[in-house]
């Protein structure tokens, strides 16, 4: 494994960023192929981009990028993949629901099965998942995957884990095809990686629920109307351009 950025959405985190730098740069202490994380701000309305600059002055490896406004987690995720300088890519929720630490389950099953994506995954292995979700936001998520598979024909049993490792070659090739800025652009990103013959695989990792999560009912509401639209692309042969 050669270098490795890791991007870090994040919208209003003020409260949660200094906790998720602070583990992150212990982890990247101890992992010299860690040479930059870059947080993105989507206009966040509170002092997140200012605690950043703060911890920028603590570490060389921190990059801020600040985007014209809230735009969304898509494109977000797609603004900091594009601009990363390393040679392999993760992004992670400001969260770290899934420990940044579940990087090097990541990184060791891409160079095992030659895979240019490694998605972290709750659902292979659920015995992992040590907070879960409300009863309903799990049996949401579980319709949502099943009806993806279904439109999609993608076989991820959970595409919506914010803990993703990309090649920057692949990243380059995905993201720069990415239409969608909401949050059903986990879901384009690995049509498009199959577009391209870009092989992608599902790990399992550890992962546990943090409260104040963004995703509202509408969101998801709008991510079942979503795949139609990712559906279309991929049959008009969009995403292979």
């Amino acid at each position: 494994m050669s270098s490795i950025s890791i991007v870090i959405p994040a919208y209003n985190e003020e409260t949660r960023l200094p906790s998720t730098l602070q583990a992150v740069l212990a982890y990247a202490e101890q992992k010299p192929e860690v040479g930059e994380i870059v947080v993105v701000d989507d206009g966040s309305r509170d002092g997140t981009a200012a605690l950043v600059e703060q911890w920028r002055n603590r570490s060389a490896r921190i990059r801020l990028l600040r985007n014209p406004g809230n735009r969304g987690k898509g494109y977000t995720v797609r603004r900091g993949m594009l601009e990363a300088r390393c040679d392999w890519i993760l992004y992670s929720d400001a969260d770290l629901s899934a420990p940044i630490a579940e990087l090097d389950k990541l990184v060791a099953a891409a160079q095992r099965e030659g895979a240019k994506v490694a998605i972290g995954s709750r659902a292979l292995d659920r015995s992992l998942v040590g907070i879960h979700q409300s009863a309903f936001r799990e049996l949401s998520g579980r319709a949502f995957n099943l009806v993806m598979r279904a439109v999609t024909g993608l076989p991820f049993r959970d595409t919506q884990c914010g803990f993703k490792l990309f090649h920057s070659a692949a990243a380059r090739a995905i993201f720069s095809r990415q239409t969608l800025d909401g949050f059903s652009f986990d879901v384009e990103d690995l049509v498009i990686a199959k577009a391209l013959g870009i092989k992608a695989i599902e790990v399992p990792v550890v992962w546990n629920n943090v409260a104040g999560t963004k995703v509202s009912a509408f969101n998801g509401a709008a991510s079942f109307a979503a795949l139609m639209r990712i559906r279309w692309r991929a049959l008009t042969g969009r995403y292979s351009k």
